[in-house]
C-alpha cells in the first residue's frame, strides 16, 4: 500500500496549501466524509465500471456527501479525472496530518484491555500529553489480549504499559 500513500501525498499538500488556514480542519472533516463514501463497496463497483463517466462518478459522490465545500469538491473531480479515486482514504489521512501537524496536535492511538470511561479518559490524555509534551488527538480502542493497563502509539513512539507487554519482559528476561 506504499503506492497509494505516495500518489496521495502530492493531492494532500497541494489541498494544504490551497486552503487558508482557518478552513483547514473543516476541509479535513469534508475530505474525510469523501473518503468514507469512496470506501463504500458499492460505490466503489460503479466507480469502477467503464461505461460510468468521470462525471457521473462525481454526481453520485456529491449527491451522497452533498454539505461537501468546494475545495474538497475541486480535489475530489481532479482525483477522478487522474484515476486516483482509491487512494482518497490516504489523501485525507495525509492531509489530516498536515492539518494536525500545523496545530501541534499529534494524533494517539491508545488501546487498553477494558473500557474507558470519559473521566478516566481526560486523566490519561492529559498525562500523555505531559509524557509525551505534545497536544493529543486520542483515539481509543478495547483489546482484551492486553490483559490489564493500556498500549499508547503517538507517531513512531509507543509507550506500552500492558500487563501482556511486561510477562512478554519477564519471559524474555527468563529465557535468556
Amino acid at each position: 500500500m506504499a503506492e497509494l500513500a505516495t500518489i496521495a501525498r502530492p493531492y494532500a499538500e497541494a489541498l494544504f496549501k490551497a486552503v487558508q488556514a482557518d478552513a483547514a480542519g473543516g476541509v479535513a472533516d469534508q475530505v474525510n466524509l469523501l473518503a468514507a463514501v469512496v470506501a463504500d463497496p458499492k460505490l466503489r463497483e460503479i466507480a469502477d465500471n467503464p461505461k460510468v463517466g468521470a462525471e457521473q462518478v462525481f454526481e453520485l459522490i456529491t449527491s451522497v456527501a452533498a454539505e461537501v465545500g468546494a475545495s474538497a469538491r475541486n480535489l475530489l473531480r481532479l482525483v477522478i479525472e487522474n484515476g486516483r479515486l482509491p487512494a482518497l482514504g490516504h489523501i485525507a489521512a495525509q492531509y489530516q496530518a498536515l492539518v494536525n501537524a500545523r496545530s501541534g496536535v499529534f494524533d494517539a492511538q491508545i488501546t487498553s484491555a477494558y473500557p474507558i470511561d470519559a473521566a478516566q479518559l481526560a486523566d490519561v490524555i492529559a498525562s500523555l500529553e505531559r509524557r509525551f509534551a505534545r497536544k493529543l488527538n486520542a483515539t481509543v480502542n478495547v483489546d482484551s489480549a492486553l490483559i490489564g493497563g493500556i498500549r499508547v502509539v503517538v507517531g513512531d513512539e509507543v509507550l506500552d504499559t500492558s500487563v501482556k507487554a511486561r510477562l512478554e519482559q519477564m519471559k524474555a528476561a527468563l529465557t535468556a
